[in-house]
């Protein structure tokens, strides 16, 4: 089999992997489960977690000890092993700590497929730069016909998520068996202090101004991505609620909806040397959170039908501006002011800052703030259906009652039981505001200078 195609196999099965069960878990949590939001938080918070210590980990053994593609296989093995355990948690308590376990195996691999992807290429005499982009497009392919797969079956608030994951995470481990050997480069003196083997002295760039306000929005910004990943799909499903959006294609199809976002991200990738080179990284990294504010801005007033559907699409339209800016334009940021004897570890901290401790303190806070401020509670027919926009004699409404919030109406116009709903145009306004904030703060205390030239130095 040809090489690139064996490589663009990698790619697209190491985020199929994701896609099945990511951006539909909260459908499964809310929806199957009705646990609460402050817990949902947690348990995102988990890739974060995950992302802090297992990269580094993982990348000393590979340097070290065993070839990546095998440590590679028995990490995704185990990953799917796990996935198959995650749906049967009794709690939300089991629940986190079994997805901390999937995390820790899962989140490492990521690195380990670029890097087992590198040293293929370039043992095969391979240019990295022009082969890899087109492999690893792939990768975004695979999360897209993940989500397509997991809301065409039926699976998108079901344990079949996690199964469709699970089993082919499995087929992954043994498939990278097959690949061509990724032994340890064994590069780092075995006598360096133990801060170099672990890549801490990357943690001196934070004496320096600049780079660490960098790092900080860096955080920040990783934020806002677990807030639309966690929370976009349950959203266009909850407006099921609604009698006359119940049976709407955007709540039928939602996984289908938010996969334009993944569609968008792939073609943002190409405009970003034309922005790069013409604005610099300063005013492109600012256009995603501008991007951003849009994301959150739309959805806050979108709706299933009409110019309010235009605005769901539209903010995944923005979406690949929001994550694609930033991430690159942030890591050739890294690339081109940072040493070459710690640009490897300063990639790694740009990605503990966005995905690690980014991801922990938005999943955190947005469950938080989402339980206390922008849940309602009702306790009558009347009222929740005034808010849900019909009347309480409608079957629909009756229906819905039932179905999803396992409640009926009482003699007196009283619920059976309290009836919780998101209220989810103040959420999302909310998190606007908050990307706003961002953007505000970073064109006013960020300074960089804008040289042409650094487009000719993006690292894929």
């Amino acid at each position: 089999m040809n090489l690139k195609l064996r490589l663009t196999i990698l790619s697209f099965l190491q985020f199929f992997v994701w896609g099945a069960w990511l951006i539909t878990m909260a459908n499964f949590w809310f929806g199957t489960k009705h646990w609460d939001g402050a817990q949902f938080g947690a348990v995102f918070g988990t890739m974060g977690i995950a992302s802090i210590f297992m990269p580094t980990i993982t990348g000393i053994i590979a340097d070290r000890w065993v070839n990546a593609e095998r440590i590679f296989s028995v990490l995704h093995i185990l990953y799917g092993i796990v996935l198959f355990i995650l749906p049967h948690s009794a709690d939300p308590n089991s629940f986190f700590s079994i997805m901390l376990v999937a995390m820790c195996f899962y989140m490492p691999t990521i690195a380990l497929a670029n890097s087992i992807s590198y040293t293929v290429l370039k043992n095969s005499d391979l240019d990295v730069v022009k082969d890899f982009p087109p492999i690893r497009v792939w990768g975004t392919i695979g999360f897209i016909v993940a989500m397509w797969i997991t809301n065409f079956t039926g699976n998108k608030a079901t344990e079949g998520q996690f199964y469709i994951g699970g089993i082919a995470a499995i087929l992954l481990g043994i498939y990278a068996l097959t690949l061509p050997k990724c032994p340890p480069q064994k590069l780092i003196d075995k006598n360096a202090p133990l801060s170099e083997q672990l890549g801490l002295n990357a943690f001196k760039l934070f004496k320096n101004y600049k780079t660490a306000l960098f790092f900080l929005f860096s955080m920040l910004l990783g934020a806002a991505l677990q807030l639309t990943n966690a929370y976009g799909d349950v959203f266009l499903s909850e407006f099921e609620h609604f009698p006359k959006y119940a049976d709407s294609f955007v709540v039928q199809r939602s996984t289908i909806i938010m996969s334009i976002s993944q569609v968008s991200e792939t073609l943002f990738i190409l405009a970003i040397p034309f922005f790069l080179k013409k604005f610099g990284i300063k005013k492109v990294m600012l256009m995603s959170m501008l991007a951003w504010v849009l994301r959150f801005a739309f959805f806050a007033y979108g709706v299933p039908d009409g110019f309010g559907l235009s605005l769901i699409i539209l903010s995944c339209i923005v979406y690949g501006m929001a994550f694609d800016f930033f991430n690159i334009s942030g890591s050739l940021f890294v690339e081109t002011t940072t040493d070459k004897k710690i640009r490897s570890s300063a990639q790694g901290l740009f990605m503990m800052m966005t995905n690690g401790f980014g991801a922990v303190f938005g999943s955190y806070a947005a469950g938080w703030a989402i339980d206390k401020f922008f849940t309602h509670k009702f306790t009558t027919a009347s009222s929740l259906s005034t808010y849900l926009e019909t009347t309480p004699d409608n079957p629909t409404f009756i229906n819905i009652l039932k179905k999803s919030f396992n409640s009926a109406i009482n003699p007196d116009g009283t619920l059976s039981s309290i009836v919780m709903v998101k209220d989810w145009q103040n959420i999302w306004l909310s998190f606007a505001a908050y990307a706003l904030v961002l953007a505000v703060l970073f064109a006013i205390l960020f300074r960089h200078k804008h040289n042409p030239n650094e487009v000719s130095e993006i690292k894929h």
